[in-house]
């Protein structure tokens, strides 16, 4: 499928997924978050796809926030229904079975920050700033920010940002938990690759299964998400793949998983 908005491109087994309108530092609109999960529905389809990096166009933002100039004249009803669609959109990141990974190539302010947090890896580059800065524009984060923040960094941590709207580094991201690693710039996507591919060379229905057993896991009770490992866990005795694997170490070799 063509795209105005986004750009896709595959890799071998990665699908590198970039939020392509540059003069706007990537600023999402309702047309780029429709065609993002247009592209999210199908990569998920896809089985030849183990790994997605989801970046930005340029090398200024990653995605600077929800496109204000659209927003600024919703009313209540409008406003809600955007909220409604970035939620479907960024859950669809969460919940299909391949691992995305975000290269945060810079500016990464309220939905952009949200995005990046709906994925289940984030890297950056040393110029990467987040934030929720809504509240300095009377608003309050609207696709998932009081939600997966406090999950991520805890509330306290969680509640000073979106409550000051300040704007902090990579380093400071990398400190409070909010990111996995930070490079250079010119070798942020070079590093993404690295991990997309030690990801997708791994046996993909296991990869999915953990996936799946961390999203849905952590909004369970404790006693309920162990039990619901133990089902994904005994799941994987039924794969070919666990067959290969377990024969391969045994056997003191490379093993060749075949997603079965």
């Amino acid at each position: 499928m063509n795209y105005t908005n986004l750009l896709l491109e595959k890799n071998g087994a990665v699908a590198v997924l970039t939020i392509n309108r540059p003069k706007a530092l990537n600023a999402l609109n309702s047309d780029t978050l429709k065609e993002l999960s247009t592209a999210l529905d199908e990569l998920g389809r896809d089985s030849s796809v183990k790994a997605v990096i989801l970046t930005g166009s340029g090398e200024k933002a990653f995605i600077a926030g929800a496109d204000i100039s659209q927003m600024k004249d919703f009313n209540a009803i409008e406003g809600r229904r955007f909220a409604q669609l970035g939620h479907a959109t960024f859950r669809k990141l969460e919940l299909m079975p391949q691992p995305v990974i975000a290269a945060i190539n810079g500016f990464a302010l309220g939905g952009g920050c949200e995005l990046a947090m709906a994925c289940d890896i984030r890297i950056a580059g040393e110029n990467a700033k987040f934030g929720q800065p809504e509240v300095t524009l009377g608003l309050t984060a609207g696709f998932g920010g009081t939600q997966r923040l406090p999950r991520l960094v805890g509330t306290g941590i969680a509640s000073e940002l979106l409550f000051t709207g300040d704007v902090i580094d990579a380093k400071e991201a990398y400190r409070i938990g909010l990111v996995n690693k930070v490079y250079p710039l010119d070798t942020l996507m070079e590093e993404a690759l690295k991990l997309a591919k030690r990801i997708s060379g791994r046996a993909p229905v296991a990869v999915q299964l953990s996936k799946s057993a961390i999203q849905r896991g952590i909004n369970m009770d404790l006693d309920s998400a162990q039990a619901f490992e133990a089902e994904v866990f005994g799941l994987t005795f039924s794969t070919q793949d666990q067959t290969e694997g377990c024969g391969a170490f045994l056997e003191k070799r490379k093993p060749v998983f075949e997603g079965k």
